[in-house]
């Protein structure tokens, strides 16, 4: 008897943030994207791209997010970290007033990594636990080069077609890592 397919939380978050960016995609991206004045987006605007080359780059950041989470055999808890990082990441853009509209999904994503690496190194041990020492390293290092704090809040990337917003990378990479540890601690106080 063949055995069925099973999405776990992680892969169907990497699957929903896929679709719903491709559903978002012919929309205006008016009607969705993150304004000051409307908080309320913070759902909605991870699905906002800027560019065909932004969703091509959002994309294949959710393909590798649930490879990751697959290989990494990530538990439904970090799916539920990843679900509550979402809001947060955009949220946190309330943080840089020059910034009247945003969209897309790259700090989100950076949250999952942030998770992943949390995960890794609290609960594994050995060579995963490496490897998450590695991928936080070099997570921590791409923050760092970015400047997130710095100005302008828009930033020209060289190869890119859209302005970025570092921050947002520093806000979902927070977000998702203080998530984590908030769900794996309640997790252990209820054990």
């Amino acid at each position: 008897m063949a055995r069925g397919f099973r999405l776990s939380g992680w892969a169907g978050l990497c699957a929903l943030f896929a679709l719903a960016s491709l559903l978002a995609w012919p929309l205006p991206s008016e009607l969705l994207d993150w304004q000051p004045s409307k908080p309320w987006r913070a759902f909605s605007a991870a699905f906002v791209h800027l560019s065909t080359l932004h969703l091509l780059g959002n994309l294949a950041g959710c393909a590798v997010l649930a490879w990751l989470g697959r290989a990494a055999r990530l538990p439904a808890r970090c799916a539920m970290a990843w679900l509550l990082a979402w809001p947060l990441t955009q949220l946190a853009l309330l943080l840089q007033p020059a910034l009247l509209h945003f969209g897309g999904l790259s700090g989100v994503l950076h949250g999952g990594v942030a998770i992943t690496v949390v995960e890794l190194l609290l609960t594994r041990r050995g060579r995963e636990r490496s490897i998450a020492a590695l991928v936080g390293l070099g997570l921590a290092l791409k923050l760092w080069l970015e400047q997130p704090l710095a100005e302008p809040v828009l930033r020209r990337v060289d190869g890119l077609d859209i302005a970025v917003v570092p921050f947002s990378h520093l806000a979902g990479a927070v977000a998702g890592a203080l998530c984590a540890l908030l769900l794996l601690t309640w997790q252990r106080w209820r054990a």
